[in-house]
């Protein structure tokens, strides 16, 4: 094993010391399999199996440290340790040996141990060589069947680690389908989560929606449904040639607390029923948040104003009003919907060239030029407006009572000021009392 693998793992690299670890313990799973591949995280996220009270060792660590401290599974004795830029789990060993336990895993290259008071690497199932060839290699169906969640994880880590999935693997996910239906929404929301993050994942979503894994979440999805997902990926990168701070956008997270972007939020649109009311059903029974629902419902409501041509001013204003944050999403699947529509009318084999096919695409990003610059420019007045006047203003200045009709006054005066008719406050009052007068 190279030396530069054994200091990645090394104790002096943790955020706590290995005196607080008994003898023997182990380092196990993505930690150990990320150092062989060289890959680092600036987000530490460490395994530990522990042949006996795995639950007090972890107590005593965040005591000591003063870090926080989470009973993960009481009866497995599983607990995690949070700490500012890492989070360690400890878990009791299962069976009466490190090999038994390694048996009981998912994949071969998670399958292997790291003894820090020892630095000795324990591999058993040649984890190592399959990390050398790329490949995602099953310990046993009989594991997959266990927890049913690992079936959906195979293509997420495939996805993340750019592996190939192994023939007999994927057989055994394909007849293990059926059971992904056994596992809590919430769980495999995270693994679709980071499939739709990224262009690496639409291929293996697509595999998993193939091989059955998607149609008990996603009931709505079809062949062309994940047609636009890769459709969205090309849009995104057309997009981002041109306006950079868009594609930044998209890879922003929806909030801090919720690690679904803007770019999963235009994917999620694309799985779901196109209609927004029964999307925000579909979503809830998925336990999605309301802010992903709320972003991904107004995608599919804004969607048919993206594809008018020349919008008036007032049309505009309302879009934005509308969209706000979830404009740069609603913008990019629109790209992709009419990029996808331009080349599904296109028979094969024809022969256009794919600079024909590129010049029409970048056409259909540029169709949307006017929305998108208005939207990146923070003093546009149509896309980012400032009010001239507050609704207490109007009460106030017209003497008349709070109703919906002051929302109404406050749109009008906000289109009039986009389009040059106002500019102070005296005359925006003064065209709040004229339009009351009509």
């Amino acid at each position: 094993m190279h030396q530069s693998v054994l200091s990645t793992l090394a104790p002096e690299n943790w955020p706590f010391s290995l005196e607080f670890l008994p003898q023997p313990a182990y380092m196990v799973g993505g930690a150990v399999r990320d150092a062989i591949l060289g890959r680092t995280r600036e987000y530490l996220d460490l395994d530990f199996v522990i042949p006996f009270k795995a639950v007090k060792v972890a107590r005593a660590i965040a005591r000591h440290y003063k870090a926080g401290f989470v009973l993960l599974d009481a009866e497995r004795q599983i607990a995690r340790v949070v700490f500012p830029h890492a989070t360690a789990d400890f878990a009791q060993q299962e069976g009466n040996s490190l090999e038994i336990d390694l048996h009981r895993r998912d994949f071969t290259v998670n399958a292997i141990a790291y003894n820090p008071h020892t630095q000795e690497i324990i591999d058993p199932l040649q984890g190592y060589e399959d990390l050398q060839q790329g490949i995602l290699r099953m310990v046993s169906p009989a594991n997959l069947e266990d927890d049913p969640l690992r079936l959906m994880r195979g293509y997420r880590q495939a996805a993340q680690l750019d592996f190939t999935i192994e023939p007999a693997t994927q057989t055994a996910i394909r007849s293990l389908a059926s059971h992904i239906s056994k596992v809590a929404a919430e769980r495999v929301r995270v693994e679709i989560g980071y499939l739709l993050a990224n262009s690496q994942g639409t291929p293996w979503i697509t595999t998993a929606w193939e091989d059955g894994l998607l149609a008990p979440f996603f009931k709505n999805a079809t062949r062309e449904s994940l047609l636009k997902l890769a459709a969205v990926d090309e849009a995104v990168a057309l997009l981002s040639q041109n306006w950079q701070q868009l594609g930044a956008q998209l890879q922003e997270y929806v909030r801090d607390s919720i690690k679904t972007t803007w770019l999963g939020i235009a994917k999620l649109a694309c799985l779901v029923n196109p209609d927004p009311q029964l999307a925000e059903i579909e979503l809830q029974e998925l336990t999605y948040s309301r802010a992903e629902i709320r972003g991904v419902t107004t995608v599919l409501k804004l969607l048919p104003q993206l594809q008018v041509v020349d919008m008036s001013l007032r049309e505009q204003y309302l879009l934005f009003h509308d969209a706000d944050i979830v404009f740069p999403a609603t913008a990019v699947l629109a790209v992709a919907l009419n990029n996808l529509v331009e080349a599904m009318s296109v028979e094969k084999p024809l022969h256009t060239t794919v600079a024909t096919t590129l010049e029409t695409k970048l056409r259909n990003c540029q169709v949307l030029a006017p929305l998108i610059n208005r939207y990146l420019n923070p003093d546009d007045l149509v896309a980012h407006p400032t009010p001239l006047v507050s609704g207490k203003d109007l009460i106030i200045a017209l003497d008349i009572p709070a109703s919906a009709i002051i929302g109404q006054l406050l749109t009008e005066i906000a289109v009039a000021q986009a389009e040059g008719k106002v500019s102070t406050p005296t005359e925006a009052i003064a065209f709040a009392r004229q339009l009351l007068k009509r």
